[in-house]
């Protein structure tokens, strides 16, 4: 049973998610991730080619498996999603009860298409169709990147009924464009008489602002940038959704794109391993956060009260940064470029190994 008084109880009590950023069929078969899910209030997860590259790469978890698909033939992208598809069905089922429980808003896994796809538009709608339709689970999210092509590919995605995760977003104007993509998806939907109720979230990646920024600013602003740009985002989705817009489609069915917090483990040693998680609580919001966080969260975490949503102290941090010479459009498009061209090298790093396993065990 969860333990109320535990800092993670506490948080998940604010009405935020806590999500796990990690997935290994160790986790599944260990039990592990079910005790996360019974005593750390864990309700869904999420997965990115670095997660599996890290997974499928170490250890001989995996073998048995790639040794029955090593004779079929397939291609070594193929023998992952094979892999990663067998992993996140059998987490899909772990979360199944949530998923159910809270009428499919929460619960959910998350799948990425092919990082090589993010310049491709029709080549991601048409892998996103194709892996959410062998997974065969209605709380799986397929994750496309927020990028100017991959927005094209949500809207229509969403249009088709795809739950879709959209990652890689690092500024209100990133967010912005995501949640246009989703609506533009719901309003197709309504025009074509069909539910106007799909599953999103908009994933905002919060820590990585702060190492991208730390030798450029005075040390009274250190480690303030993350959670300010997450501020200035919760004010513009709490003002979009605010919009008559938005309460039409609302009043027809539809659900929120919930604002996802992704990347919220110091990357910075000297920093509490829990000062992102702590502050960045509130309703209607998903914090996917990596092993070692939640149980330090679950230690030594202290959850404040939920973030305010009026952007009044984040934006009058922003002003003190942009002010110190950071220029904040600009380093949201290079932690862009940067965050998808981490994937792609883990991408190629993960197929790389696949393939010599593919190879010794043949």
């Amino acid at each position: 049973m969860t333990n109320s008084a535990l800092p993670t109880a506490r948080l998940h009590a604010l009405g935020q998610s806590i999500w796990l950023d990690n997935i290994t069929r160790t986790l599944l078969e260990s039990g592990t991730l079910a005790t996360y899910i019974a005593n750390l209030s864990v309700t869904g997860l999420t997965s990115n080619p670095t997660i599996f590259e890290k997974a499928i790469g170490a250890g001989e978890a995996y073998d048995a498996q790639i040794r029955l698909l090593a004779p079929r033939g397939l291609s070594v992208e193929q023998v992952f999603f094979e892999c990663a598809i067998q992993d996140l069905q059998r987490a899909a089922d772990h979360f199944g009860p949530i998923h159910a429980a809270t009428n499919r808003i929460d619960g959910f896994v998350s799948l990425e298409v092919s990082p090589l796809l993010a310049n491709d538009t029709a080549g991601t709608v048409a892998q996103a169709i194709d892996l959410h339709a062998r997974a065969n689970r209605p709380n799986l999210f397929i994750k496309v990147p927020g990028t100017p092509e991959g927005c094209p590919a949500i809207e229509e995605l969403i249009f088709r009924g795809i739950p879709i995760n959209v990652t890689l977003l690092f500024s209100r104007e990133h967010y912005l464009a995501a949640v246009e993509a989703y609506t533009r998806g719901i309003e197709r939907r309504v025009a074509a008489g069909l539910s106007p109720f799909v599953g999103s979230v908009a994933s905002v990646f919060v820590s990585r602002w702060d190492r991208a920024c730390a030798k450029n600013l005075p040390a009274n602003l250190q480690n303030t940038v993350g959670i300010a740009m997450a501020g200035r985002i919760i004010k513009a989705a709490t003002d979009f959704h605010a919009t008559p817009r938005w309460k039409a489609l609302a009043a027809k069915g539809a659900t929120e794109q919930r604002v996802l917090w992704a990347s919220t483990g110091t990357k910075d040693p000297a920093l509490a391993k829990t000062l992102y998680v702590d502050v960045l609580g509130g309703p209607n919001t998903v914090d996917t956060m990596p092993e070692e966080t939640l149980l330090d969260l679950s230690k030594t975490g202290n959850p404040q009260r939920a973030m305010p949503t009026d952007g009044v102290a984040a934006e009058a941090t922003l002003s003190a940064i942009t002010a110190a010479g950071i220029d904040l459009n600009k380093v949201a498009a290079q932690l862009q470029i940067e965050g998808r061209d981490s994937f792609d090298k883990s991408w190629h790093e993960l197929i790389a190994k696949i393939g010599e396993k593919v190879a010794s065990i043949a």
